[in-house]
């Protein structure tokens, strides 16, 4: 015998990636075909749901959207650094005293007062060049109810 031959008849057979992958996509197959076999799955006519009978409130798109909306403005830390600030002084606080308490540059502050301004959980009163701005209280407590109210029901 030849010393190439029997180099041939020892080495092992390598199989090429095409035969990996048929072998592969055949298992797969088999896999597939043995759990539709023993789930016995019940035909369905198109459009009926799968789940007959469950029955929930949901929250419509309006109720969505109004959740989102208060989530967003309370979704910033400038916006939130603003509200402790706003909340824990009983009175006004100058415009000029926000903006050197926080770590951003004066029209940023004006952007982030005007949202919250717009959203109607603080307020400011001119005294001369000065704006001095306030918490309103009875829409933070608005705000919160809704929120805590909609966790509460997503926790149940």
């Amino acid at each position: 015998m030849l010393y190439s031959q029997r180099a041939n008849e020892a080495a092992p057979k390598t199989e090429t990636s095409a035969t990996i992958v048929l072998k592969r996509s055949q298992a797969m197959v088999d896999m597939s075909t043995d759990v539709t076999n023993s789930l016995n799955l019940e035909d369905r006519q198109p459009g009926m749901r799968c789940c007959n009978g469950l029955e929930y409130d949901h929250l419509n798109d309006g109720e969505a959207q109004h959740l989102s909306d208060d989530l967003s403005i309370l979704a910033h830390p400038i916006r939130l650094q603003i509200l402790d600030m706003l909340a824990r002084h009983p009175g006004q606080v100058c415009v000029c005293d926000l903006e050197a308490a926080l770590p951003v540059k004066q029209p940023t502050v004006s952007h982030h007062l005007k949202l919250l301004r717009a959203a109607g959980l603080i307020d400011c009163e001119r005294h001369g060049l000065w704006a001095y701005y306030f918490v309103q209280r009875d829409a933070m407590r608005a705000l919160y109810t809704r929120v805590n109210g909609q966790l509460q029901a997503f926790a149940d």
